[in-house]
């Protein structure tokens, strides 16, 4: 685990609210991914645009962090791929339970005070602390 860097944190956070405030102001749109990509192929030319650019954005960021400091931080996954692959389809079906994803919930919702969001943050939250605690703790880990 790395340690933790207020600094980085704050501007990094600071970043992700300047840009949900920003889509909202100048488009009109929640910034919630899952959102954002799943309604792609069925976007009509004018509303596909912004969406492409956001996702051509997430994707530049890295590459953006490389041009700036001429290397990216290591990535260490520790489970085994058929956990990762597990869980990215939980993730999946999760955000469509929930009609969103912690960046649409947990970011643009909770700032509008929305109940559904705030229920469905909580839940985020104490489901991956549950995991934590039985996948590190629980399973003899």
């Amino acid at each position: 685990m790395q340690a933790f860097t207020p600094v980085s944190a704050f501007f990094g956070g600071v970043m992700i609210g300047l840009s949900a405030v920003g889509l909202m102001f100048l488009n009109g749109r929640i910034a919630g991914i899952s959102g954002i990509v799943g309604a792609v192929p069925a976007a009509g030319a004018a509303d596909a645009g912004w969406r492409l650019a956001f996702i051509a954005g997430l994707i530049a960021g890295p590459f953006v962090l490389l041009a700036i400091q001429g290397a990216l931080p290591p990535v260490v996954v520790d489970v085994p791929m058929p956990a990762v692959v597990a869980g990215g389809l939980l993730v999946g079906f999760g955000t469509r339970l929930g009609s969103g994803c912690t960046s649409g919930h947990g970011v643009c919702g909770l700032a509008r005070l929305s109940p559904r969001s705030i229920v469905a943050t909580a839940v985020f939250t104490g489901t991956a602390m549950a995991t934590v605690a039985l996948v590190r703790h629980g399973l003899g880990s």
